[in-house]
């Protein structure tokens, strides 16, 4: 039986999401029609609209639908006039892709280094905005976004926070935060893939970078997905009515890497000694690259991955793993174990199993050669 492990990059969709969408498809109209068929539609986004801004303790009037997480941080990191962008180091890549930004580095053990942000920020008083994630989307690791927030305002800067990651795993809480913007979607927390939403801050004014009609408040143009929406108000209830076992989590991911060190201590687990979300472990098997690893998985029937999964198709060692110092060879040498709620104890054991005969292949003498 095949073993799903790879939760972030995407969570299979929750009971009762595909019925949600299945429902609004039913519907048939535009939500920008005035006819019933219309005000339907369109009460099923806004129905959608409140579920996620409960989610993030957010106004519904805050949230703009997009077709991605990663449009919304695009959405984020362009749709603001300022002169200057700072993001973290080992921010996704459509945070770091679409911006001209200044680098903020990460400690070794990968997190943002805030005494850097303020230096920064006291450097050039030009109006800024800041992105830092609230936890990586690679190692877990969650990031102290409330004070690079608090740093940020101090220095009249805006503040965006990436926590398409974290959203239904930990609490996330835009007035906790603080933040100006945030980013979310819904396939990462159970709900179905192609849609995504951004929290804009009263304050905010946000040029659309798609334009040609008044939808969302004239801040992303274009039909709304509305079956799409749907399901991703589903699972953002869902995720708030019952959120993220963290310490089923913890046993799990506790169990997985205290097997792997007893059996194989060179083995290097990221980020292990700070903060982290429950579910995530990336593991390095130095000698053993990444792709051989994950396609050795997917021969035992385990889904893993080598990274982000938008990026687990290029051969370039991950950037987040060399943002955090380690050398090209071990940052090409880890895998991706993400757990969910479709995870068991069986899971992590067969995980374990496989990467310990893959390891001690490694570790066997070459065989004489025949004479």
């Amino acid at each position: 039986m095949a073993v799903y492990l790879d939760h972030n990059a995407t969570s299979p969709s929750r009971p009762g999401v595909a019925d949600a969408m299945a429902a609004a498809l039913a519907i048939g109209g535009n939500p920008s029609s005035v006819h019933g068929f219309g005000r339907r539609a369109r009460r099923a986004v806004e129905d959608a609209r409140d579920e996620v801004a409960r989610l993030i303790n957010a106004k519904p009037e805050t949230i703009v639908f997009t077709g991605s997480g990663s449009e919304a941080n695009a959405l984020a990191v362009k749709g603001v006039s300022c002169e200057r962008i700072i993001v973290s180091a080992i921010e996704h890549d459509s945070v770091l892709h679409n911006a001209d930004a200044e680098l903020l580095p990460v400690t070794c053990d990968g997190v943002v280094d805030l005494a850097a942000l303020e230096a920064m920020l006291g450097a050039d008083k030009r109006r800024t905005l800041v992105s830092v994630m609230q936890a990586n989307n690679e190692t877990g690791v969650i990031q102290p976004t409330a004070e690079a927030a608090r740093i940020a305002h101090r220095f009249e800067a805006l503040f965006h926070c990436d926590a398409v990651q974290s959203a239904g795993k930990i609490a996330v809480d835009v007035a906790a935060l603080d933040c100006d913007l945030l980013s979310i979607s819904a396939h990462k927390l159970g709900g179905p893939q192609g849609v995504g939403a951004l929290y804009v801050a009263p304050h905010i004014l946000l040029d659309a970078m798609i334009k040609g009609g008044g939808q969302e408040r004239r801040r992303r143009a274009g039909t709304e997905n509305v079956s799409g929406i749907a399901g991703f108000g589903f699972a953002a209830k869902l995720a708030r009515e019952n959120p993220t076992d963290e310490a089923r989590m913890s046993a799990l991911r506790h169990r997985l890497e205290q097997r792997i060190k007893r059996g194989a201590p060179e083995a290097i687990v990221f980020g292990a000694a700070v903060p982290r979300l429950a579910n995530t472990s990336l593991i390095a098997m130095p000698g053993v690259s990444s792709e051989i690893q994950v396609m050795a998985f997917d021969l035992a029937g385990i889904a893993v991955s080598a990274g982000a999964a938008c990026s687990s198709g290029k051969v370039e060692p991950s950037h987040v793993l060399l943002a955090m110092g380690a050398d090209e060879k071990l940052a090409h040498s880890a895998v991706r174990v993400s757990l969910g709620w479709t995870n068991r104890e069986e899971d992590v054991d067969r995980f374990v199993e496989t990467w310990s005969g893959l390891y001690a292949m490694r570790r066997k003498p070459a065989a004489a050669p025949v004479a």
